[in-house]
C-alpha cells in the first residue's frame, strides 16, 4: 500500500511509518540475537569464537552504527544489516540512536516518494524490458563493485595493523 495514498495528514503519515519501520528493524535485531544465542549451541560455535570472527564482529560494533542507519536508504539490506547488528551483539547505546536515525530518514522518505521507484521500474519495463534489465545489473554490477573495493581496502588497513 503506497503511503502517499494514504489520505491521512503528512506529519501521522510519518509517524505511522516511524513506528512501523523502528518496530520491525528492533524486532529483526533481537531474532539476531537469539541466532546468535541458538548458534553457540552447536558447531558453529568454534567458528564464533575464531579471531576473524571476533574481529569482524569488534568492527561491526565499533563502525556499524553508521552501516545501520544508512541501511534504511537501501532495499533489501536493511534486514541483513539489522540482523547482523543482533548477531553481533551491538551495544544498545549504539544500536538504538543508528535505529532512530536511520528510521527518521526512511519515515520521511517512503512517506514522501512511496512507492515511486518502483512504479518507475515498472513503467520501464513496460517500455523496454532490455532496458530494465540493463538497469538492474548495471546497478548489481556497481553494488559488486563496491562491496569488493571496500573488501580490499578493509584488506590492506588490516594488514598495515
Amino acid at each position: 500500500m503506497d503511503p502517499t495514498q494514504w489520505g491521512a495528514p503528512f506529519p501521522i503519515v510519518v509517524i505511522a511509518l516511524f513506528c512501523i519501520v523502528l518496530t520491525r528493524a528492533n524486532a529483526t535485531y533481537w531474532a539476531g540475537r537469539l541466532v546468535a544465542r541458538g548458534a553457540h549451541r552447536t558447531r558453529a560455535a568454534r567458528w564464533m569464537d575464531s579471531a576473524g570472527y571476533r574481529r569482524a564482529v569488534e568492527r561491526l560494533n565499533r563502525w556499524g552504527a553508521p552501516a545501520v542507519s544508512l541501511s534504511f536508504l537501501t532495499v533489501g539490506v536493511q534486514t541483513v544489516i539489522n540482523l547482523a547488528a543482533g548477531a553481533a551483539r551491538m551495544p544498545l547505546v549504539r544500536y538504538i540512536p543508528a535505529t532512530v536515525v536511520g528510521s527518521i530518514a526512511w519515515a520521511f522518505l517512503y512517506g514522501t516518494v512511496g512507492f515511486v521507484g518502483f512504479e518507475a521500474l515498472a513503467l520501464l519495463w513496460e517500455h523496454s524490458p532490455a532496458i530494465a534489465i540493463a538497469a538492474g545489473v548495471a546497478a548489481v554490477g556497481g553494488l559488486a563493485w563496491f562491496v569488493v573495493r571496500q573488501t580490499r581496502r578493509a584488506t590492506l588497513e588490516t594488514d598495515e595493523a
